[in-house]
């Protein structure tokens, strides 16, 4: 049955409609809210009715081409009156890309969101004293379990020399580029961005001082990071050049400190805990890893001693003036190593295993925790 002017209309509505649900796979906005459907045709022929779409990517090469394909066209297809669906791919021009940079940062100067009025994101700097503790082993576990629980978190790998945050949230591939803009990858629900999406396999990072703080600063400014609950920075081990700039960066950040249990390790990780008192930044708290060995008759096998998170607790409230929590205390899990190796988080992968249960609680004590109404417009007006 030949289609009227108001089925025409009508059919255009339900498409619009129907488009505004799709949401795109790396910007995390609806298409019709990014621009990005050019164009909407009803055509009629011996085949039905076909409902031909015009759709801009925000790049040619853009990685999600193919899901947008899918996601346009399952939308498209649900509206009823259309027989058949065709996508007509293009790329925005370089003022509708401009346009687009201005709407999603919200200026057309790049600035770190995280610092502007009104930005509620917690940032966490979770940094160790030494190598060798399980840092980033437990940011992309704690990062994997806050999104798993509708958490909006995204992670940086800080750690330039040293990054492994890619293999452990299974992320390849670089960000998606919009001109000076950056799209971070999603890998289970999760942005990342490293150095090591940048670099060749087994190239080494040899930069001094200088590059590591424009390197965080642009990872910070040019990345479209989104609204997130929650940032994670995996810091390299020690106070060096990068604690100071994120610091000075983000001033706003809380430092989590992780610890085994270790005698040795527990005193230098009050060192990097208590680079709070020189940067004003405050202590979220103190995670013992290691901490002990689950036997198969229940008893707990200390390989590592014991004590260690306790007394880097103790230290840093006594130095500090303030309470400095122990959060969480993470056994010896052979799922914690092995999974992080394949790229899937333990909380994810085998989220019934004792580091998995662990590391989810103190996700949720991080990412629940009070915000304070630093930075928090009120609308109130003085009389």
């Amino acid at each position: 049955m030949p289609t009227t002017p108001a089925n025409v209309d009508v059919l255009r509505q339900g498409l619009d409609s129907a488009l505004a649900t799709v949401i795109d796979p790396e910007i995390r906005r609806p298409i019709t809210e990014l621009k990005m459907v050019r164009s909407i045709e009803i055509q009629e022929s011996e085949a039905g009715t076909t409902a031909l779409i015009g759709i801009d990517l925000t790049t040619p090469s853009c990685p999600m081409k193919g899901d947008i394909v899918n996601l346009v066209t399952q939308a498209a297809e649900s509206v009823p009156g259309v027989d058949n669906v065709r996508i007509e791919l293009g790329s925005m021009n370089a003022q509708q890309r401009e346009e687009l940079r201005v709407m999603l940062r919200g200026s057309a100067t790049p600035v770190i969101p995280f610092t502007q009025p009104g930005n509620l994101t917690k940032i966490y700097a979770i940094g160790s004293g030494k190598g060798g503790v399980g840092k980033s082993t437990v940011t992309a576990n704690l990062a994997a379990a806050m999104a798993k629980n509708g958490v909006k978190v995204g992670v940086l790998d800080a750690d330039i020399y040293g990054f492994s945050i890619p293999r452990m949230l299974g992320v390849e591939g670089q960000p998606t580029r919009v001109d000076s803009m950056l799209l971070p990858p999603i890998s289970h629900e999760v942005k990342v961005v490293s150095i090591g999406m940048f670099v060749p396999p087994g190239q080494p990072v040899v930069w001094r001082g200088p590059m590591l703080h424009r390197a965080l600063e642009q990872f910070l400014t040019d990345v479209y990071w989104g609204d997130l609950d929650v940032l994670l920075l995996d810091l390299p081990p020690g106070t060096g050049d990068i604690a100071i700039s994120v610091a000075q960066l983000l001033p706003n950040s809380s430092i989590l400190t992780v610890t085994t249990p270790q005698v040795a390790a527990a005193e230098v990780a009050e060192r990097s805990g208590s680079i709070a008192l020189q940067t004003g930044q405050k202590l979220a708290g103190v995670v013992e890893n290691m901490a002990w060995l689950e036997q198969p008759d229940g008893s707990k096998l200390e390989i590592f001693g014991s004590g260690g998170g306790e007394a880097v607790s103790a230290s840093l409230s006594k130095m500090t003036g303030t309470d400095v929590p122990l959060i969480g205390q993470i056994p010896l899990d052979i799922d914690l190593r092995a999974d992080g190796d394949a790229g899937v988080p333990v909380v994810l992968a085998h989220p019934e295993s004792p580091a998995a249960k662990a590391l989810t609680e103190i996700a949720l004590s991080l990412a629940h925790s009070e915000r304070g109404l630093s930075g928090l417009r009120l609308n109130i007006t003085p009389l």
